[in-house]
């Protein structure tokens, strides 16, 4: 998949167009959720992942996302971003909606977690989490203190 949003803007699903070392930066450096990431670690997840959706302005990368999958019932939407120049414009939403409504996922149930881009998600049909929701944060270990 490759489609115009307007303005020379593009969505593109591959992944060998991906600019790994811009995403790298942002996310390690730039996002809260994903801030100090080792490259391999990303460079992973991107090779991992089911689907990856980059925003290209001509041959820069000005977004991305990445959806991991059981296959079967459930996707999980991760390290979505625009870098802040092109916010406001309606470009993480013509992002999202990509990832979630096309595709070969798009009937899946899409779980996601963000801090503040609650506004964004709704207007793509994410609902807040109910009662039936659990989370089960990572615990260190000792050989981890450093």
């Amino acid at each position: 998949m490759r489609r115009s949003i307007g303005d020379g803007i593009e969505l593109d699903d591959s992944k060998e167009r991906i600019d790994r070392d811009e995403v790298h930066r942002f996310l390690s450096e730039v996002s809260y959720w994903a801030y100090g990431r080792p490259r391999a670690t990303q460079d992973r997840l991107i090779d991992e992942a089911a689907r990856v959706v980059g925003v290209y302005d001509g041959d820069r990368q000005i977004g991305f996302c990445r959806a991991a999958t059981d296959g079967t019932s459930f996707v999980y939407l991760a390290d979505v971003y625009v870098l802040e120049e092109y916010r406001g414009r309606g470009v993480g939403e013509e992002l999202v909606r990509e990832m979630v409504e096309n595709g070969e996922l798009a009937h899946l149930r899409w779980l996601l977690h963000t801090q503040d881009m609650h506004p964004l998600y709704r207007k793509l049909g994410f609902e807040d989490p109910s009662y039936k929701v659990m989370e089960r944060q990572p615990t260190r270990n000792a050989s981890d203190s450093g």
